[in-house]
């Protein structure tokens, strides 16, 4: 159990963990009141993919950007006062829902506002780790306990969305959620990270993005990590936004049924994490990331060919297990192996290729859907995922041959820098 919880021997990461864990929570009551509030709203399998895909296209133009401010800037002030601005957005869209005045239209554009704070966000987050517990070799568990509590979060908070959706509707998940940001802006606030040293450059900033382009394209290992991860994205992508569907029309229930199917692979994701926190390295996560990525691709595909409540839960939760173990052991081997004074800019790559292509899986579920329907569109989506996967297992040799020639040393933070408190 200590080498599991080791990243809690640091204070600045457990005040950053505590404030996450009610932010996370308020952050899926947020998304999920919001999917449900569009499905209400206008029954259309096309605005769902719409409005999740405005949430999440800043990621691809913002996120790389933001990986340079990142480098740059102090990351623990950028990120409070990023949540602090989502907390107002938060409060906005709960006000607009309270009074009536909301639209599918509005919907739409708050979602992308509240998008472009997302893709500013993620990316520090992630790089930020790592001044949260001084050295290289804690992030692999710095990385999986942060993904546990993301993916607990959502084993929990759907079933709460659902009650609370079914009781007190949408605006209160909204509200609940502006107010769950106070919680990280104080931990951030409260905090003494380990100190890094920022690069001084007078250098434009697109000339920064291309040096961490270089950098994490330079590798063959990187780049077809970035490739598969843009694979995982779109394929994956349309599960949530058409969940409602699934739950309304397939099962025949309300939000509290939504909360479920959503729970269940939040279910799998938990237990994938804590698979992750239990290691002590790398080694052997390129298995992983393959075994993962194919349990992905067979879970979708089976819940978009069941009718069954039981089958659907039981390949909601393979499907979550296999795309966690796939996409967080793909940020750790990139986290782990990324030169410090480049980190913001190559996690920014992990973030828009990962989160920057779903809105276009989105899109394209949402669109396919409205024609051939919800199953025969995941059941498609499960198989081409699976497909790419394939491919990628198929060079797994080369790929770990260049991903072992390419590991710095581990050691990144002064030894005699004292312990963050």
């Amino acid at each position: 159990m200590a080498s599991l919880l080791r990243a809690f021997r640091h204070p600045a990461y457990r005040l950053f963990y505590a404030g996450q864990f009610v932010s996370i929570l308020g952050n899926w009551l947020h998304s999920l009141a919001t999917a449900w509030l569009v499905y209400r709203l206008t029954g259309s399998a096309l605005l769902l993919g719409i409005t999740s895909a405005a949430q999440q296209l800043p990621m691809l133009f913002i996120a790389p950007v933001a990986g340079v401010w990142s480098d740059r800037l102090d990351r623990r002030k950028l990120l409070a006062a990023v949540q602090s601005v989502a907390a107002v957005i938060a409060l906005t869209l709960a006000a607009l829902t309270f009074t009536g005045r909301i639209t599918p239209s509005l919907l739409v554009v708050l979602a992308l506002v509240y998008g472009i704070t997302a893709a500013v966000e993620t990316p520090t987050r992630q790089a930020f780790l790592l001044e949260l517990v001084g050295r290289k070799e804690e992030l692999p568990n710095a990385i999986a306990l942060q993904s546990m509590l993301f993916n607990g979060a959502r084993f929990i908070a759907p079933s709460i969305a659902g009650i609370l959706l079914a009781t007190v509707g949408e605006a209160w998940c909204f509200a609940l959620n502006g107010v769950s940001f106070l919680a990280v802006v104080t931990a951030y606030a409260a905090m003494r990270p380990y100190p890094r040293e920022r690069p001084r450059t007078h250098r434009v900033w697109w000339t920064e993005l291309a040096e961490g382009v270089r950098g994490a394209f330079g590798s063959l290992y990187s780049r077809r990590l970035l490739l598969l991860l843009a694979a995982l994205a779109f394929f994956s992508a349309p599960w949530q936004s058409l969940m409602p569907i699934f739950a309304a029309e397939t099962f025949g229930g309300r939000s509290e049924t939504f909360g479920f199917l959503v729970s269940a692979v939040g279910l799998g994701a938990l237990g994938a994490t804590a698979l992750l926190a239990s290691r002590s390295s790398v080694r052997g996560l390129g298995k992983l990331i393959v075994a993962g990525g194919l349990a992905c691709g067979a879970g979708l595909a089976a819940f978009g060919l069941s009718y069954s409540m039981p089958v659907s839960l039981a390949a909601l939760t393979v499907f979550g297990f296999g795309l966690i173990a796939a996409v967080a052991s793909t940020n750790t081997i990139l986290q782990t192996a990324a030169e410090e004074h480049l980190r913001g800019r190559v996690i920014a790559l992990y973030v828009t290729f990962f989160l920057g292509v779903a809105p276009f899986g989105n899109f394209a579920g949402g669109w396919l859907a409205e024609r051939i329907g919800v199953h025969a569109t995941l059941t498609a989506f499960g198989i081409a995922l699976a497909f790419c996967v394939s491919l990628f297992g198929a060079g797994y040799e080369r790929w770990h041959a260049s991903f072992a020639g390419t590991r710095p040393p581990a050691r990144t933070v002064p030894a005699e820098v004292g312990r963050a408190g």
